[in-house]
């Protein structure tokens, strides 16, 4: 009867989840006029990130990442930020050439378990620290960057990933635009 109804609860909380969209936010965004072309982008994590390849519903983790192949879990995602802040380079085209930083903090994804029932979302949380990329000035202080995707479950999930929108397609284009977003 408890199983029962926690999966229930799983799959309630889950739904509420995905309902949500995509939404992310800076804590501590300075107020300055923006007009950057981004000249480095350098990703790091701490070492001591928990990461789960547990298929519970919920893994109690730093780093839950199911859309690549069983591996070293960090540089898969150091990869996908690598691949946005690319696709991002071509839409910056300000008068100020930053090097900008990316920690990671957390990086969420759904387990398969979760992906192919109920869904949720993609929780992707890291510090962003913009420098003059000329002299190597702070122009924006570290600030926290909370970045949520909605994880559609079930057949809506199969239907995407047979489109072609892997959950790497979308977190990698999803980052992208988080990039854009706090650097424009």
């Amino acid at each position: 009867m408890l199983h029962r109804l926690f999966i229930l609860l799983t799959a309630i909380i889950g739904l509420a989840a995905c309902s949500s969209g995509a939404n992310f936010s800076s804590r501590g965004a300075p107020d300055v006029t923006r007009s950057y072309t981004l000249a480095d982008f350098t990703f790091a994590a701490p070492a001591d990130l928990t990461v789960s390849e547990s298929e519970n519903y919920y893994p109690f983790a730093d780093v839950v990442w199911r859309g690549d192949p069983r591996d070293a879990r960090v540089p898969q995602i150091a990869a996908m930020f690598e691949t946005a802040a690319q696709r991002t380079t071509p839409a910056l085209t300000g008068d100020v050439p930053v090097a900008v930083s990316v920690r990671l903090v957390r990086f969420h994804g759904v387990t398969d378990r979760t992906r192919y029932s109920v869904g949720g979302n993609y929780n992707i949380v890291f510090d962003l620290i913009v420098r003059d990329a000329r002299t190597g000035t702070v122009i924006e202080p570290a600030r926290r960057v909370t970045a949520n995707l909605d994880a559609p479950g079930g057949s809506r999930a199969v239907a995407l990933e047979q489109s072609g929108q892997t959950q790497k397609v979308r977190v990698v284009n999803f980052l992208a635009e988080v990039l854009f977003a706090e650097l424009s």
